[in-house]
């Protein structure tokens, strides 16, 4: 455990040291209109976090909402190339004017912002989680019904900061099969439980191969643990996602909104609920 710096404006514990409860809440652009806010998370890299911020997003836009993803990953930004998205921002007297994909899912990212997206962001953190804020402040977020936010993975800086200064509504967890990422999932929910965030669903990516010959589902990284652990922790929706190429060729290609995946529709009804379209 660290030591405590005595320092409450960089510290989200609540402790016999703090002598007031600090607010770290950041305040809408003032032209901006945001339903629902929905983090999409993760306890350790390459597990789909993206992909499944992307599908969600894509889905929700398919059923008639005007939807947002804040790509909060700044290290490894991969939500633009999703959506196809290339070249710089616009900006207008409102402020920053996200970008636009085909399907009609605005985007914020910081590839979208730089000159050169192959060169690396290196940054220390707070840096990092003011650029985060500064895509909930500083950008024209135009009647959005609602908002993916698709968080690094880990339970570091940018998740504590998007968790304290945004209105995130809940949590989407993103995990795999092996058995170490039940294991990391569970700090995942945690960090959830501990910010007082609702987990909305929690979803199994590359779940099983269906076989091309027989149809068989094949687990090919072990056994599914999926609904073992939602009813452990009391989450309502557990999704299976199948290790799809085609998913990955829709990715590459910027065309990750003519995949449809039947397999989230559940936690679409569950994060859409009876909300209809703010417009």
């Amino acid at each position: 455990m660290s030591e405590c710096t005595h320092d409450c404006a960089s510290c989200g514990k609540s402790c016999s040291e703090r002598k007031e409860k600090v607010d770290f809440t950041a305040k809408l652009n003032p032209w901006s209109k945001v339903g629902k806010v929905v983090a999409v998370a993760s306890g350790k890299g390459g597990v789909g976090k993206s992909l499944v911020s992307s599908l969600l997003a894509s889905a929700a836009a398919k059923r008639g909402l005007r939807t947002a993803v804040l790509d909060a990953d700044i290290t490894g930004p991969s939500i633009p190339k999703a959506f196809g998205l290339t070249g710089g921002t616009l900006g207008s007297e409102k402020g920053i004017l996200p970008s636009v994909s085909a399907g009609g899912v605005r985007v914020i990212s910081l590839n979208l912002l730089v000159d050169n997206p192959n060169e690396p962001v290196v940054w220390r953190g707070p840096v990092i989680a003011g650029a985060v804020k500064q895509f909930w402040t500083d950008v024209y977020w135009e009647d959005i019904d609602i908002m993916f936010v698709d968080l690094p993975p880990g339970t570091g800086d940018v998740p504590l900061t998007v968790f304290q200064s945004l209105p995130v509504d809940g949590v989407v967890i993103v995990a795999s099969p092996q058995e170490l990422v039940g294991m990391i999932v569970e700090k995942s929910v945690r960090m959830a439980e501990m910010m007082e965030k609702k987990v909305y669903g929690l979803v199994e990516n590359m779940s099983y191969f269906t076989c091309p010959d027989c149809g068989k589902k094949l687990e090919v990284f072990g056994r599914s643990r999926v609904d073992e652990l939602a009813k452990q922790h009391g989450i309502p929706v557990a999704c299976r996602l199948p290790i799809d190429p085609s998913f990955a060729a829709a990715v590459d290609k910027g065309a990750v909104e003519t995949v449809d995946c039947p397999d989230l529709e559940p936690l679409i009804d569950a994060l859409i609920g009876e909300n209809r379209p703010c417009r």
